[in-house]
């Protein structure tokens, strides 16, 4: 057994996108609020790019990605702003989901 300590900043489970500074930003937080009620949606903006993170689970919809930004929207165009993410992603035509299948 080593006794070696994990960092606690290394120990979590937040899971999100992390999108370039761009126009859809704004909409994205918006979206992500309205998503995901229940859950504290953390906002880190660091002028280049944001994170947008929450514990485990954060769900995107295209629906209310187009209500925030008032525009018809397709989730490829959040692919295109995606710098990165935290944890795994699962993308179709109505939605992003980010997640961990297990929890540290």
């Amino acid at each position: 057994m080593s006794n070696v300590k994990v960092a606690d900043g290394y120990r979590n489970n937040r899971v999100g996108p992390i999108l370039r500074a761009s126009p859809i930003t704004a909409g994205v937080i918006e979206a992500a609020e309205e998503d995901n009620p229940g859950k504290e949606i953390r906002v880190d903006d660091k002028i280049a790019y944001v994170r947008i993170d929450t514990e485990n689970e954060l769900i995107l919809r295209r629906e209310t990605l187009e209500r925030a930004l008032g525009r018809p929207f397709k989730m490829a165009e959040l692919e295109v702003n995606l710098g990165s993410f935290a944890g795994r992603i699962e993308t179709t035509d109505d939605h992003v989901r980010f997640y961990y299948e297990k929890t540290l």
